[in-house]
């Protein structure tokens, strides 16, 4: 009696283990995949703010060519 119950503690903790194992390796995938999902949205961030600010420096050249213009022939 004494060498089944040890037989299925034994089982049981095994299970358990491999339980928690895959439970660990299944949320550093999910972590990872957070983690790499916030870096594509940073890129993407930067590349928006990339055009905004390019526009903005265009629209100011613009304005800047007009202002010249009217004080030349002011």
């Amino acid at each position: 009696m004494s060498s089944q119950t040890s037989k299925i503690v034994l089982g049981l903790s095994c299970s358990i283990t491999v339980g928690i194992i895959t439970y660990v390796h299944m949320k550093q995938q999910a972590d990872r995949e957070k983690m790499h999902e916030g870096v594509i949205r940073d890129t993407e961030r930067q590349q928006r703010r990339k055009i905004e600010n390019i526009y903005l420096l265009q629209q100011q050249n613009e304005l800047t060519k007009q202002l010249k213009k009217e004080l030349g022939n002011s």
